[in-house]
């Protein structure tokens, strides 16, 4: 059974979430602007509401991980189970999510390792914990791990066993924005294109290869050398990426679940106080 604290980290987690999701113009992304279009209003509903049924499972993984105390291999084999019921609760409400679901995770599971941690910490914490192979997971290649495995890219496993690099650049971008007097949106954006900018995204890989991947990277380095979304530059750059990213149907999912990630990571620590109704 979980506690208060797991119920909060788990709500934690969800709230960060939906605030990737809540960020707009994203580069081929879902998001707000989503509403307006009959043809994608679905999508995007329903990933906002599918994020909600990620809760129960990720207090679940928080529980295990107080219960355990430690990143060893039966806490990994444990987190595993508890996120492949954790992926069919999401598909019954509507899907989407599973990359986010395994970052999410990990780093749930190494807060409540340790309460109180901050990032580093955390990601630490939760690298120890990804460093363990899940014996009891399904033997069928996913696709992610096809592409990892033809192009050479870390994909979500390596990033986890690095300790999340790219959650850290994401963190380290959300302070400079903040520094350099950004609004919220604007710093989260460019925390996102800076991950962009040097992720191997493996769907980006998939859906439109190497040379696709590159031009991903290339346009969100653009937008960040053009001055981010604060500046009349970047933000020109930033849409006119996010149109093509649109046209060419090329979405960078890998970069927005470690977004949320990051998001999560930097509102650590956190109460088991009430939450606002």
């Amino acid at each position: 059974m979980s506690s208060r604290e797991d119920e909060a980290l788990a709500l934690a987690a969800v709230d960060a979430l939906t605030g990737q999701l809540a960020l707009a113009p994203k580069p081929g992304l879902p998001d707000p602007r989503d509403l307006g279009a009959r043809a994608t209003r679905k999508d995007h509903c329903s990933l906002r509401w599918s994020a909600r049924a990620l809760a129960p499972g990720l207090a679940a993984m928080a529980a295990a991980a107080r219960r355990t105390g430690e990143p060893s291999p039966g806490l990994r084999a444990e987190l595993g189970a508890i996120g492949r019921c954790t992926e069919h609760s999401v598909a019954l409400a509507g899907g989407g999510h599973r990359g986010a679901l395994w970052t999410l995770g990990l780093l749930v599971a190494a807060a409540a390792l340790d309460p109180g941690a901050r990032s580093a910490d955390v990601a630490t914490a939760a690298k120890k914990i990804a460093a363990h192979s899940d014996r009891r997971a399904p033997r069928r290649p996913s696709r992610g791990s096809a592409v990892s495995a033809k192009y050479g890219a870390a994909g979500a496993r390596g990033e986890a066993r690095a300790g999340f690099p790219h959650v850290r650049r994401a963190l380290d971008a959300l302070a400079r924005s903040r520094t350099a007097g950004a609004g919220e949106s604007e710093a989260r954006l460019d925390a996102l294109l800076t991950v962009m900018s040097t992720l191997q995204d493996t769907e980006l890989l998939y859906t439109a290869g190497p040379l696709g991947l590159r031009h991903v990277q290339a346009g969100a380095r653009g937008v960040l050398e053009a001055g981010g979304t604060t500046t009349e530059a970047g933000r020109e750059a930033l849409l006119a990426l996010d149109a093509g990213l649109h046209t060419r149907a090329w979405s960078p999912r890998g970069s927005a679940g470690l977004l949320a990630g990051a998001l999560f990571v930097d509102a650590l620590p956190v109460t088991a106080g009430p939450r606002a109704a």
